[in-house]
């Protein structure tokens, strides 16, 4: 199983990102994924998840309303579109996927299969 983020950089309070993930070695349309952060000198935050066999996504009440996770289906990727930046949002962001039947969950313990993260800064 690989999982490679892309996509952070540096952008200005206010401005917008989309990272993306591509994931192979398992059945993408059939596995639960999402994005976790983690802020220099604090532990990793779930932001958002998402089924990809088809439901209603799930987001941290410190992003809801300025992010948006979704599947790309052209590029075959799993995308997280960020509005809005605040400097909070300032941190590593890991995508993170799960093939446990029956567990799609908005945490960290959720997940079993990790990329090696992209660093997202808002300053």
């Amino acid at each position: 199983v690989q999982v490679v983020e892309s996509g952070g950089g540096l952008v200005q309070p206010g401005g917008s990102l989309r990272l993306s993930c591509a994931a192979s070695g398992f059945t993408f349309n059939s596995v639960c994924m999402g994005w976790v952060r983690q802020a220099p000198g604090k532990e990793r935050e779930a932001v958002a998840r998402i089924y990809t066999g088809g439901s209603s996504a799930e987001y941290a009440d410190s992003v809801k309303g300025r992010f948006t996770i979704f599947i790309d289906h052209v590029m075959g990727t799993l995308d997280l579109q960020m509005n809005s930046l605040e400097p909070e949002d300032t941190g590593t962001y890991y995508c993170a996927a799960s093939e446990r039947s029956g567990i799609c969950a908005l945490a960290e313990w959720a997940f079993t299969y990790w990329g090696q993260g992209t660093q997202v800064t808002v300053s």
